[in-house]
Parts: structure tokens; sequence; C-alpha cells
């Protein structure tokens, strides 16, 4: 239950942030150098926060409900990126939904969860390697701010779970190794930074050694087991993780392998297509 209402699951209740956009913007938001706009979403009388749609499943009772839980949400996010000592961001998409007059990025397409798709006023965009480069640096920048550019630690992962719908035009299966390149391309440009760490989860679950076997049937959910092998590899590598207080440690992103029952709204938009 706890984690049908995104309890749990990282250290605050962001939904999945699949996009360096997505993150970027929050930080944006907890700086109040930013401000959403069309981010509450209705369906069937109930209301949704736009950029964190699963988070409250059932929805709100109006507009005012959802930003006065935004706002909480928001202060404390502010008060993590604060306190903590090191950040933990897995990179997971490229492709994203925009709000074309604000450019206000979502986590899914409107009318998947809640809202309604009209091509006036969103559009999809799959940025390239420069551009969720720049993304990066401006959160890293914004992020500082924030904390009074008071020293951090970076930990980056990519996400192993490849694409289930695209709405490129391209193959599937073209459009995961596009994203994934991209998306491992950056984090490797980061890694160079002496505050920055590169843990490669992705490259431990789709190597050809495992033969395929990291994954479930459907060849997309990661098993609990290789889920396990990873953790244990990346506590091995990061003593600091380890050392470092629980409060300290801030996790973002969406790289759970669907298991215990968590949702990932790319499924759900697959589900939606058919």
């Amino acid at each position: 239950m706890r984690q049908k209402f995104g309890f749990s699951m990282y250290s605050a209740r962001y939904g999945n942030i699949y996009t360096v956009r997505q993150l970027l913007q929050l930080a944006q938001e907890v700086a109040g150098e930013w401000t959403p706009k069309n981010h509450i979403w209705e369906k069937d009388g109930k209301f949704f926060d736009a950029l964190r749609p699963a988070v409250e499943p059932e929805g709100l009772d109006s507009a005012e409900e959802v930003q006065k839980h935004r706002q909480t949400h928001i202060s404390r996010v502010r008060q993590l990126f604060k306190d903590l000592d090191v950040f933990i961001f897995t990179l997971g998409l490229t492709e994203m939904w925009v709000d074309k007059r604000s450019g206000t990025v979502y986590p899914t397409a409107p009318g998947v969860l809640a809202g309604e798709f009209d091509e006036e006023n969103f559009e999809f965009q799959n940025p390239n390697f420069r551009l969720i480069n720049r993304d990066m640096r401006d959160f890293i920048e914004v992020l500082g701010r924030i904390r009074g550019e008071k020293e951090f630690k970076m930990i980056l992962t990519v996400s192993p779970v490849p694409l289930t719908a695209t709405a490129s035009g391209n193959h599937v299966l073209s459009s995961t190794i596009y994203s994934k390149s991209i998306l491992r391309a950056v984090a490797g440009f980061w890694a160079e930074k002496p505050f920055v760490d590169y843990f490669p989860s992705y490259e431990i679950v789709t190597n050809p050694r495992m033969h395929s076997t990291g994954f479930s049937d459907n060849l997309r959910s990661v098993r609990d087991e290789t889920v396990k092998m990873v953790m244990k590899h990346f506590f091995a590598s990061h003593s600091i993780v380890r050392s470092s207080k629980k409060s300290s440690l801030v996790s973002v992103g969406n790289d759970k392998g669907n298991s215990d029952g968590v949702e990932c709204e790319e499924e759900l938009l697959e589900a939606f297509g058919k």
C-alpha cells in the first residue's frame, strides 16, 4: 500500500523521474527559479499532479488540494537537497512529452493516467547528447545554489530496462539503443569529474555473459536476483554509501526493475495504446 502511493521507494515521493530535464525542472522549482505550468490534470472528476501522476493513483478532490500536496512535496525535496551528502540518479529515458507553451516536461503522455492529449498543447521531444548534457550541467549548478555551494558527491547509473513503447516513429529496439547510448555517454562525461562516479548497473545486467537471464520472461523487467547482484557490487564499490547516514543519501530515478508491484508509466502507455 505504501509503494502504491509512492512511499518507501525513493528519498521523496517523486514518482518516476525518467529524464534529466525532469530532474532539472524539479531543482529549479525547489530553488524558486521556475514554476511548472499546465501541471494539474483531471480525470473522472479527480485531479492529479501531472509531474508525478502515479503517487496519488485515485486522484484528489480538487486542483487546490493537488497544489497543496505539491507545495509540501517541494518543501521536503528542498530540505533533502540541502542535507544530502551523496546524490544518486538513474538516467532512464531521452524521450519526453512537453507542454509547448511553458516547456514543462511530464513523465508520461497526457491522457495515459490523467488529462487529455491535445497536439495543440503538447509535443514529443527526443533531445540529443548536447541538450541532455547541458541539462545535467544546469541541474548541478542549480543544486549547488540550493546548497549554498556546499560540496556533494554524485553517483550516476543508466537503467538497463529497455523501452516498451516509443513515439519517435522508429522501431522500439532502435529507439532503446539510441536512448541508452546517449544516456551512457552523458554519464561517462560527468564521471570524469572528481565529484561524480558512474556505477555500471546497465552493463552488469545487459552484458552478453548474462545470456539474457538478467531479465524476467518478458525480457524487460529485471529479475529480483539480478537486482540483488547489482546492489552487492554497488555497495562493494561505494563504501561511502554504506557508511553514510540514511538521511544524507538521496536517490532519484526509476531503476526499480518493476519488482514488488512498482508501476512504470511507460508500461501503462503501452497498455493504453492497445
